[in-house]
């Protein structure tokens, strides 16, 4: 199975078309957002943030200090939306805004914020260990790379289609 950019249509290895559940971008969208719901389900459960807070936090407390533009290019949001998400986080006591360089706003977590990014990402390791355990070692590997291959090549077309 794979799916073409452009031109033909994609189709399984005996030339049929697929249908939408069979492209290999819907089966992809399609788990991803099953492993993000239990995410969302649990981090909503144990530390009472959402799945969008819980990226925030996750990506400060790896990278911080960050701007509003850096965090939302990195977090995939526009930055109205990455805003609104920091306001909360702010109102919360988890993240705090210091002046940067400039007219930048730099974010960091607060103490709070950092003591919740701890156990957010533990749970988060043991959520990612939990879900390779039913690969095995050559499957993780081959899952990587073929991970990999897949984002280069979305953002080469990404790229593309932006001219």
């Amino acid at each position: 199975m794979r799916e073409q950019v452009g031109g033909a249509p994609a189709s399984n290895s005996k030339g049929a078309r697929l249908t939408i559940t069979e492209l290999l971008s819907f089966r992809l969208h399609s788990v991803a957002n099953a492993i993000s719901r239990s995410a969302a389900l649990r981090y909503r459960r144990e530390f009472d943030v959402s799945l969008g807070e819980w990226r925030t936090i996750a990506l400060l407390g790896a990278r911080a200090p960050l701007t509003l533009n850096r965090l939302a290019r990195l977090a995939a949001l526009d930055k109205a939306q990455m805003s609104r998400m920091v306001s909360k986080l702010a109102e919360r006591g988890f993240v705090q805004r210091e002046d940067g360089a400039g007219r930048s706003t730099q974010l960091t977590l607060t103490r709070r914020g950092q003591s919740v990014y701890r156990g957010l990402i533990a749970a988060a390791n043991e959520r990612d260990a939990a879900f390779l355990t039913c690969l095995t070692p050559h499957e993780q590997e081959v899952l990587d790379s073929a991970l990999t291959k897949l984002a280069t090549l979305a953002r080469a077309l990404e790229s593309a289609e932006e001219r």
